[in-house]
């Protein structure tokens, strides 16, 4: 394959890892590491590198409109931020010292569970039976959006926060100690723990993401796993992309954004539980 038709073919393909990362909170990247590894014959640290930039792309490329719509809650994601960061920083210290394996496989297992609570409330439009929580209260972790597809004004307060930012923590350390992203814990988290509206919680995820990814970018760089002529064309594609999903994540209700996530959820229980047991998905 000709550089050319390589770069095309990575620009393209990076508009569509762009579109489902910024509708579903999780970068892009998830996607984009098996597909320049399999499909394109990147090595896997080139891939990953790209992946870093991919994330920071999609997040920068989708935060305007999610913060200028009201779907990225600020306030929230800096909150839930502090919990991630210290949990990477523990995680990364703990890196080595705990079994590998029996921590994918726990994680696998709390997937498993998180995927089968998404399935209960996949049809639930929007939170109901809301309690009062003095957290949200004292920090104000609230909000409201105008939903496009439901055409009226959604307000909605974080619930259950000690919780979600137990679990934000707890997503933190096992990115730290499995070098893995978290993308999908945040979602779920806010969305299953926290109980904000789904769109809402993949929005402010990106934001998240993109700040966690931004400080470990210049690890990659400095490794040399950075590679300029696949990153190029995975930065424009994904930017490209990003700004469209968050176009159609407008329009999109809460329940086809969580129909749209659960495969994600359930692919990545399913690998983890297999990487637990020895077994390595290519």
């Amino acid at each position: 394959m000709s550089l050319t038709v390589f770069s095309i073919a990575v620009l393209f393909t990076s508009v569509g890892a762009g579109a489902v990362g910024s509708i579903l909170g999780l970068g892009g990247g998830i996607l984009l590491i098996p597909i320049l590894t399999i499909f394109y014959g990147v090595d896997i640290h080139y891939a990953m590198g790209a992946s870093i930039i991919s994330v920071i792309a999609t997040s920068s490329g989708a935060a305007a409109s999610y913060l200028r719509t009201g779907l990225s809650n600020l306030r929230v994601g800096l909150f839930l931020v502090m919990a991630t960061i210290s949990g990477a920083l523990v995680g990364a210290l703990l890196a080595g010292v705990v079994p590998v394996r029996a921590l994918e496989l726990i994680l696998g297992l709390a997937l498993s569970y998180s995927a089968f609570t998404t399935i209960r409330q996949l049809h639930d439009e929007l939170p109901e039976h809301l309690s009062e929580d003095h957290l949200a209260l004292r920090f104000a972790l609230e909000g409201r959006y105008h939903d496009l597809r439901l055409q009226r004004e959604v307000a909605y307060r974080a619930q259950r926060v000690a919780p979600g930012f137990a679990a934000m923590f707890g997503a933190g350390l096992l990115s730290g100690m499995l070098g893995i992203g978290s993308g999908a814990f945040k979602v779920l988290a806010m969305d299953y723990l926290m109980r904000l509206p789904m769109k809402v919680s993949t929005a402010t995820s990106n934001f998240m993401i993109g700040l966690t990814a931004s400080a470990s970018a210049g690890i990659y760089w400095s490794r040399g796993d950075i590679h300029v002529l696949i990153v190029a064309p995975v930065a424009i594609g994904v930017l490209a992309g990003a700004y469209l999903g968050t176009l159609l994540m407008a329009r999109m209700r809460n329940t086809t954004v969580r129909k749209l996530f659960l495969p994600i959820v359930v692919y990545l229980a399913l690998s983890m539980i297999l990487r637990g047991l020895g077994i390595h998905l290519a």
